[in-house]
């Protein structure tokens, strides 16, 4: 008897056991039983802060709420509805709504996001025919001039990424996607809070829990104005509007980015609310890439642009001085023929003023067979870092997402492509003259002028100015050295000034700005050159920077010269004296208009 006992107390024990497991189990490890009797208990509403709104460097408004509305509901609470009515109010279809309501199990469960004030005034005559729908309060950003959608950005919702990456969000939260909303989208988003209600059986609202002591406040996110001046901007997409390419204005003497435009662009109030995801689509799918920040993103080969930036390196190295000339007639490289717009005796400036490409390609040759350094390759290691001294070919470390690095190879690319030690100035003469392996932003390119404008320094470019009266970060305060001495940039400066008083610019030319610059005409294997002009004025005390890129345009003279030179008479003077340039440049179409979305 005593086994039997045994074997039967044992079973006792091992089903005592295993009750008191799964009772253990269910109450205190699974939260789903838990969770299901307090969403018939209690309600917790989320309280969504107000983003930050933003502001122009002049106070003007560019970004700011609109109330909207998201419909839930508790799935095991909602009764029976008229689902064709639902359907109707809200553009849904049946089989969605169904399958929504048949997915979740006790959490509350989004139906419609983003339902406009129009719209839900409408819905609200009706809820309470839909038993266990009710509506949170969201807001959506609305874009009063529609303008700079690039530098702005916009706000879409979390992805499972985005949920994985900061746990601050839940499915169904919004994140700033590109742009400023993306970079300070810690500073726009605020802190959410909550509201928790008792509710009764058929899940209408009986008072706060516990008097609301729970209850939390959401906190606003802060505001930011923005080195932008909105008029600028405004009026430089004007003028690119039928046009490919890209414009950056810069403040030389803060690298604060007074407009920045890639054309083709878009109205950035097609990407709110709930037509979001087919309008992002739409604009996704044009041929001429709305989407893509031309300003931050292309690479293009700098042309001519680049002459002064290599007249002051060659300055610096001590290869040539202000009164160098050389005679010009082309540049024979020993199996072609670089060639030239000049011939004869060239000086310093005038190589500047004429854009002489047998000049700089002389220049280079001396920089490449410095003797100090022995070897090409060491010559162009210390070219290359000159380069990356004015922030030519490295992140510049802006304050938008998505910067390009540019292109400059290292002396080991030319050791693999040649061999080493079997190549030389000749062999990659075409980075002379702006050409061949080379490849930089537009914002690079105006961040290298605004270098040149200050007279040897710049800081790193930025696009926030303040944020609630709370300083920028400290490394857009910081100068930074290109390395070049002061004395060397007044012949390359006067050289500038030339080039638009009597020079390739001489369109650009008005008597009292004072600009220098530089017209550049990229090479374009794909079609017709890119049209390109560097510039900064006045010529002393220089308050604005600016590159204009205008692609398959041909000289830069024709089309970015005058454009950019508008830009600096609108922001100098805020007036435009020159009618006739301005009416020829604004309905001016170098592309083929696509189709709007809706």
């Amino acid at each position: 008897m005593k086994p039997k006992i045994a074997v039967i107390t044992a079973f006792i024990l091992g089903t005592a056991i295993i009750f008191i497991a799964k009772l253990y189990y269910i109450q205190v490890m699974n939260v789903s039983y838990k969770l299901s009797a307090e969403n018939n208990a209690f309600r917790h509403v989320t309280q969504y802060p107000a983003r930050g709104v933003i502001f122009d460097r002049n106070g003007k408004l560019l970004v700011y709420n609109e109330a909207s509305y998201d419909l839930k509901a508790i799935p095991n609470r909602v009764g029976p509805f008229d689902t064709m009515l639902f359907c109707e109010l809200l553009h849904l279809r049946a089989q969605d709504v169904r399958a929504t309501l048949a997915s979740a199990k006790h959490l509350p469960v989004i139906l419609a996001k983003q339902i406009s004030p129009k719209q839900y005034a409408v819905l609200q005559e009706y809820l309470y025919r839909f038993p266990g729908f009710y509506a949170e309060k969201r807001t959506v950003r609305k874009y009063p001039d529609a303008i700079a959608a690039h530098m702005l950005g916009y706000v879409g919702e979390v992805d499972r990424a985005d949920i994985d990456r900061d746990k601050y969000y839940r499915s169904g939260d919004y994140i700033g996607k590109s742009g400023v909303e993306k970079t300070y989208e810690e500073y726009l988003r605020g802190r959410k809070g909550v509201n928790i209600f008792v509710v009764d059986a058929l899940n209408r609202i009986q008072g706060r829990y516990r008097d609301g002591i729970y209850d939390t406040l959401a906190i606003a996110g802060r505001n930011i104005t923005t080195t932008l001046d909105a008029e600028l901007q405004k009026y430089g997409e004007l003028l690119m509007s039928g046009k490919l390419g890209s414009i950056v204005a810069i403040e030389p003497q803060t690298g604060e980015i007074l407009a920045l435009i890639s054309s083709p662009t878009y109205n950035p109030n097609l990407f709110v609310g709930q037509q979001l995801s087919k309008n992002y689509n739409s604009v996704a799918n044009q041929p001429d890439k709305p989407l893509y920040n031309r300003a931050l993103k292309a690479l293009y080969p700098p042309g001519s642009t680049f002459k002064p930036v290599s007249a002051l390196i060659a300055l610096q190295e001590g290869v040539i001085d202000p009164s160098t000339v050389f005679v010009v007639n082309g540049y024979n490289t020993g199996t072609h023929i670089v060639k030239d717009h000049i011939s004869g005796a060239v000086g310093l400036e005038q190589s500047i003023q004429s854009s002489s490409n047998a000049y700089y390609c002389h220049v280079f040759k001396k920089i490449i067979t410095d003797k100090k350094f022995g070897a090409a390759d060491k010559a162009y290691e210390n070219w290359k870092q000159h380069l990356h001294n004015f922030g030519l070919g490295i992140k510049l470390g802006t304050d938008l997402a998505y910067e390009s690095k540019g292109i400059i190879y290292p002396a080991t690319y030319f050791d693999k492509y040649y061999g080493k030690g079997r190549w030389n100035h000749n062999t990659i003469i075409s980075l002379a003259i702006g050409q061949g392996e080379l490849g930089f932003t537009p914002l690079q390119i105006a961040n290298m002028t605004a270098a040149i404008a200050n007279r040897g320094y710049y800081y790193i470019p930025h696009i926030v100015k303040e944020i609630d009266s709370t300083e920028i970060n400290k490394l857009y305060t910081v100068r930074q050295n290109t390395g070049i001495e002061y004395r060397h940039f007044t012949p390359v400066v006067s050289g500038m000034e030339k080039v638009v008083s009597a020079g390739t610019a001489r369109i650009a030319y008005h008597p009292e700005l004072f600009i220098c610059g530089k017209t550049g005409t990229a090479q374009n294997p794909h079609g017709e050159d890119h049209s390109i002009f560097m510039a900064f004025a006045p010529k002393d005390n220089p308050k604005i920077a600016i590159v204009v890129y205008v692609e398959n345009a041909g000289f830069g003279s024709t089309w970015a010269a005058p454009i950019a030179s508008l830009l600096i008479e609108k922001y100098l003077t805020d007036s435009i004296s020159r009618p006739d340039m301005e009416q020829r440049m604004i309905v001016g179409k170098l592309k083929k208009e696509p189709e709007k979305p809706e």
